[in-house]
């Protein structure tokens, strides 16, 4: 380490690139650094944690690339990650292969799906996010333009040969026959120039041609080809219409937004022009060590301008970032930009919920895994909370007081654990009070049957039951050994002990919604036990009134037909082989006398 702080200080305080080495001769990690002597200094002069502590644990050397801006060092960072795909490094999950539109480069090009980007003069647009999107578009642009379909070379010495003959699109109306001289190359690729701006999102060149083209036919009163030409116009319309998302004067720009959680970021891109989506793409980034959000996103950006070939000048972020010279970094509060920019969030947010759903069904194990870093991160804890208890305090107006418990195990609940507990040593409604009991009796159980002990623990209220709640953990000596949070109902907001300033997480994590979850049992385990507590106690004392009646009956008649009502209804040959006949005098007579007074 100290070797290390010496070499640091002797690097220069200018941009650049730094590569650690390990022990092998791998490169394990590529950062870049605005300033490369106290970038590389920080790692060796303060003390580090997790994967950052087992970085700086395997250096063995330090190589260093200085560059002229901090531009060049973030292009090259992304260029040596690529190659050398370092242990520590960002990695830039892409296992999907996208569909693009090919306008391939040939004579009489040919336009078609592909999920392979060639490097051979060819245009390629995309990628779009689903091959529905693609083959909507591409259907479109069958429909309005004659384009062949064929592999043919035609060439203009192949054509004037007579090589080929027409095929049944030309018959069918798909296809003008180039290949027999039918069609122009000057004509063919005037429509390949309008497809191009129909894929961009510009149709206004597209719709000036069609209204014109059916105005010429209008004029000649060839009324079948203008109605042609207008039902094409109408495609158009129509999906243009269906494409625009903000306003059309919003042209050439970039969005970008990012979420993340303790193990993945997503970062999506949209492509605007002329207030249409034309490109939408989301990456996944498996973070190594605690990279920002920041960080993350300045390596999607240059990793998606690179990948599609961008030189758009306006770039919407949800944060300031200062990359990238001449591009206009713009970070917009209100109006269509801030609404794009949130849909770009919603976007990565989607991405993200359907990369969850398939790891539950594909890899349950991974996907706890995942969410138990999560909550250990969000929460602040020291350890994954793989077991969970709530608890809860049930009564009206200080009437059967009980409280439950729940358990969760690995996010989910353990319904054989639930506890109930009745109130003994508190008189009326006093939450604190019996919070403080239900805590004490719970845990100085588990410690004498040297059970399992919770990894957290969620009390259902604020700052008063979670106090009561420390009172008794330390009572027990469990304090500091068990995390404790309390939640409370208004604002959802997470309380720690001792701290005032209450913890607000994102309505959408998927840590609240496991609290909530958890929080919702309890209450409902609770109030279903407080109910059935006290229906019981009302009809004992309406049966206690009754002379010659005993508690044993009573629990006899409770359990065969559950209410008083239908006691009463019973008749006294149905009462006599459940009581006897002595006592089913007894009920008849009373019941007669009761319903002879109201």
């Amino acid at each position: 380490m100290q070797t290390f702080r010496e070499i640091s200080k002797t690097l220069p305080n200018s941009p650049g690139i730094y590569q650690f080495i390990d022990k092998q001769g791998v490169i394990i990690y590529i950062g870049k650094a605005k300033n490369l002597k106290k970038r590389v200094g920080s790692y060796f002069n303060k003390y580090h944690i997790g994967k950052t502590k087992m970085l700086v644990h395997h250096i063995a050397d330090i190589k260093v690339i200085v560059v002229e801006t901090e531009t060049d060092a973030l292009l090259l960072e992304n260029v040596l990650i690529k190659k050398h795909q370092p242990k520590y490094n960002v990695l830039l999950k892409d296992d999907k292969t996208y569909p693009w539109i090919c306008i391939k480069k040939e004579a009489f090009p040919r336009v078609f799906l592909t999920r392979q980007v060639i490097k051979d003069g060819s245009s390629y647009y995309g990628p779009y996010p689903s091959v529905k999107t693609a083959r909507t578009l591409l259907e479109l642009i069958h429909q309005l333009y004659p384009i062949r379909s064929c592999k043919l070379n035609l060439s203009p010495e192949n054509i004037k040969a007579g090589k080929f003959d027409v095929c049944l699109d030309y018959h069918i109306g798909l296809c003008q026959a180039p290949c027999i001289g039918l069609q122009t190359e000057s004509s063919y690729l005037s429509d390949i120039k309008q497809i191009k701006q129909i894929i961009k999102g510009d149709f206004r060149s597209a719709v000036k041609f069609f209204k014109t083209q059916m105005q010429v036919y209008a004029d000649r009163l060839e009324f079948e080809k203008a109605q042609e030409i207008k039902e094409k116009l109408e495609s158009l319309e129509n999906y243009q219409a269906r494409s625009t998302v903000v306003n059309p004067a919003i042209n050439n720009v970039e969005v970008y937004n990012i979420i993340s959680d303790a193990t993945y970021a997503y970062v999506n891109f949209l492509q605007v022009g002329h207030g249409a989506i034309i490109r939408s793409h989301t990456l996944e980034m498996k973070k190594k060590l605690d990279e920002t959000d920041r960080e993350l996103l300045e390596l999607a950006i240059v990793e998606m301008r690179q990948r599609f070939d961008l030189q758009t000048k306006e770039i919407l972020v949800p944060f300031a970032i200062d990359i990238l010279q001449d591009t206009k970094w713009n970070v917009p509060q209100k109006g269509d930009k801030k609404r794009l920019l949130e849909l770009s969030r919603r976007n990565a947010v989607y991405f993200r919920l359907e990369k969850i759903k398939q790891l539950q069904l594909t890899d349950p194990d991974k996907h706890v895994n995942r969410l138990m870093q999560q909550m250990k991160q969000d929460l602040k804890l020291s350890v994954e909370p793989r077991h969970i208890e709530c608890f809860d305090n049930s009564n009206i107006q200080g009437t059967n007081p009980v409280a439950a418990c729940v358990v969760f195990k690995n996010g989910k609940p353990s319904k054989k654990d639930y506890r109930h507990f009745n109130i003994k040593t508190v008189e009326g409604p006093d939450d604190f009070a019996s919070m403080e009991e239900i805590i004490e009796r719970r845990y100085t159980r588990l410690v004498k049957e040297d059970a399992p002990l919770p990894q957290l623990i969620i009390i259902d209220g604020g700052k008063g039951q979670l106090s009561s709640a420390v009172k008794s953990l330390k009572k027990i000596g469990l304090y500091g050994q068990i995390a404790l949070i309390g939640i409370a109902k208004r604002l959802e907001e997470i309380y720690y002990p001792y701290d005032p300033v209450p913890l607000y997480l994102d309505k959408k994590s998927e840590t609240l919604r496991v609290i909530q979850k958890a929080r919702d049992e309890a209450h409902r385990f609770g109030i279903t036990f407080h109910r059935k507590k006290r229906m019981n106690a009302t009809l004992k004392t309406d049966l206690e009134q009754i002379p010659g009646i005993g508690p044993k009956t009573i629990l006899v008649l409770l359990k065969k037909f559950k209410s008083v009502k239908r006691i009463q209804s019973t008749s006294f040959e149905d009462l006599i082989p459940i009581v006897g006949r002595h006592k089913a005098e007894i009920l008849v007579q009373w019941f007669e006398k009761n319903n002879k007074k109201n």
